[in-house]
């Protein structure tokens, strides 16, 4: 398994999902992820490789009485959901957005946890510093750098190809990323 992955599962493992705005919040983090594909019958598609993961995004899902479905494509899992299911965040067109920041600190963190868990891999420190999380829009990577910003943390970005990009390559900073979102 890769260092990237052993921290998702850690994710998953201490995270609680009591909390119904912070589980909101980090499916708005998964929603905003570059592995997010609105189709044109206005359904949304999550698709990665790891069963943790899907699970993951399944239970948020569950926890807000959101109807979906997982389906296997290849090597990869496939959640699919409607987009009239999710009114806390604005799509246009083939695009979503952020419609608010939450005051909550915690809230916050939900939604760049969600973030890394839906598009984000990490580097082993051994080998080289780097985290970088794939985010849908222009927009929303300007919100999450703001975010990042609020908690201390000095991330850059890049565009490349109409795909958009966060991402630290320090090491003191990868570890005050890896602390807010409770690796």
């Amino acid at each position: 398994m890769s260092f990237s992955s052993d921290i998702k599962q850690e994710l998953n493992k201490n995270s609680n999902l009591s909390n119904k705005k912070i589980v909101k919040q980090e499916l708005v983090g998964y929603l905003i992820s570059g592995n997010i594909n609105i189709m044109k019958n206005k359904e949304i598609k999550f698709s990665t490789e790891s069963d943790y993961n899907i699970n993951r995004f399944s239970r948020l899902l569950t926890n807000l009485n959101i109807d979906h479905s997982i389906d296997i494509v290849g090597k990869n899992f496939v959640i699919s959901l409607k987009v009239k299911e999710i009114d806390f965040v604005h799509f246009n067109n083939n695009d979503i957005l952020i419609n608010e920041i939450p005051d909550a600190e915690e809230e916050r963190k939900a939604i760049i946890r969600g973030l890394f868990m839906g598009a984000g891999s990490i580097n082993n420190p051994e080998k080289e510093y780097h985290l970088e999380m794939e985010v849908i829009n222009q927009d929303n990577m300007d919100i999450i750098l703001k975010l990042l910003l609020d908690f201390e943390i000095k991330a850059k970005n890049m565009e490349n190809k109409n795909k958009y990009y966060i991402y630290l390559k320090d090491g003191e900073e990868i570890s005050k990323f890896l602390a807010l979102i409770g690796a």
